[in-house]
């Protein structure tokens, strides 16, 4: 089956594409670009005029929860969550019951994907054995089975010898290290950023410099060892700035930030209490503000959800016994149009590099991120007009932990294509029910 995707305005950062153009689709490959492409008969039609048409949206931080917790997600309602997000490719952390720290529990792993799955699932495998910290796991065998990415995600490697030694051998893997950086020292017990409103509601509060000792610490390890260092879910002023210092001296470090820490501060968990509890937790308006501008200079390559579904139980509790972290894979874009790109703080072209070519080429994902010919036909479609009302009890994810909760927004993934097969399309554009989409 061939399909024609028509007269949408394609945007590809990573060809400086800005255009009204069609876009043939074959064998699940993208086959052809161009104004006006001839149809027949052996053609499937997608209207894509008003819409604007992308590469495939990529998140590089995603819990699924999957195996062992799945009483907050699975494989299926999680990778659903993505589709109906507009994510066609997602990248999920280790921290699962078993850890995913060998080989075969990531084979079973990408077997289960390849039945159950919606969109794209790239696995992260622990860097010490059980994420303790004590010993490394096996790099080679985990890549030959299949990781993008290593990471011990919450669970720091405070072990800077552990750490240098990640570094050495991940360098000669092409693997990236993917790092929660937090000095568990410093915050431990913590319950928010540490600042007034942790004064004025009687809890312990986080210091930014939790985060910027491990930032500064890894950077300098990347430069000795000459590895990859990816910050996860940067949050403070002082962090970002040391990522744009170490790029300006070449060293191997990337960053990601997340839309909650774009628009929310810590003054917000007076609104939204354990919704708005998450690690790192919410910063200051000052952190807001430099997060913004070295995601528009750079500094910070891509925007990651760090979707974190948990149940009602675990948040739905008093702020210091309440589970960290929030669901975020269908928010995010709108939430980045709304908030961001409406409001001018950065363009649609980049908050569309953020989502595709550079998570792509981060992890190092094959024939992702772009709209060439011969590439996978991962595409997100877009309505920048349409206004919705955040539901959680509309959301796929199990995971109902938002602070967004009836928010307004404006701009939202309306259908999802993964390898040339929808996987998912809005109300708009169908009669009920979800469409075939497992991958297989």
């Amino acid at each position: 089956m061939k399909i024609l995707i028509k007269g949408g305005r394609v945007i590809d950062p990573a060809d400086n594409l800005d255009k009204i153009v069609d876009i043939l689709i074959e064998n699940r490959k993208i086959k052809a670009l161009d104004t006006d492409i001839a149809i027949n008969e052996n053609v499937e039609i997608i209207d894509g005029r008003g819409k604007v048409i992308c590469p495939g949206f990529i998140d590089l931080h995603v819990h699924l929860r999957d195996p062992g917790l799945t009483y907050k997600e699975t494989l299926a309602t999680g990778t659903l969550a993505a589709a109906g997000g507009g994510f066609t490719s997602i990248a999920c952390m280790p921290n699962t019951i078993p850890v995913l720290d060998n080989p075969e529990l990531i084979e079973n792993f990408m077997n289960r994907v390849q039945k159950e799955a919606y969109v794209n699932v790239y696995p992260i495998g622990a860097i010490t054995l059980e994420s303790e910290g004590r010993a490394l796991t096996d790099f080679y065998s985990l890549k030959e089975a299949g990781v993008v990415a290593l990471s011990d995600d919450g669970r720091v490697v405070q072990n800077a010898e552990l750490m240098y030694r990640a570094l050495l051998r991940s360098k000669d893997l092409g693997l990236p290290i993917s790092q929660h950086a937090e000095d568990m020292y410093l915050s431990s017990g913590t319950v928010i950023n540490d600042g007034d409103i942790a004064f004025r509601m009687g809890v312990k509060g986080d210091p930014d410099v939790s985060e910027s000792i491990i930032v500064a610490r890894d950077i300098l390890l990347a430069a000795r060892t000459g590895g990859h260092i990816h910050i996860g879910h940067i949050s403070t002023a002082e962090a970002a700035r040391l990522v744009r210092q170490a790029k300006e001296q070449g060293i191997r470090v990337t960053a990601e930030v997340t839309p909650h820490h774009l628009i929310l501060t810590e003054e917000d968990v007076l609104k939204v209490g354990s919704n708005g509890k998450m690690r790192p937790p919410l910063r200051t308006k000052k952190d807001v503000e430099a997060l913004r501008e070295a995601l528009r200079d750079g500094t910070i390559d891509c925007i990651a959800t760090d979707h974190a579904p948990h149940s009602l139980e675990e948040k739905e509790v008093n702020l210091t016994n309440a589970a960290n972290g929030i669901v975020g894979l269908e928010t995010g874009v709108g939430l980045v149009l709304t908030h961001l790109v409406d409001k001018d703080i950065i363009t649609l072209n980049e908050a569309i590099r953020a989502w595709t070519i550079r998570p792509a080429e981060i992890f190092g994902l094959k024939n992702k991120g772009r709209l060439a010919i011969g590439y996978d036909a991962d595409i997100t479609i877009l309505d920048l007009e349409k206004e919705w009302v955040v539901d959680s009890n509309q959301f796929y994810s199990k995971g109902k932990n938002t602070p967004f909760n009836g928010w307004q927004l404006k701009g939202k993934a309306v259908l999802t294509m993964v390898g040339g097969k929808i996987v998912w399309m809005g109300e708009d554009w169908k009669k009920g029910g979800i469409s075939d989409g497992i991958l297989n």
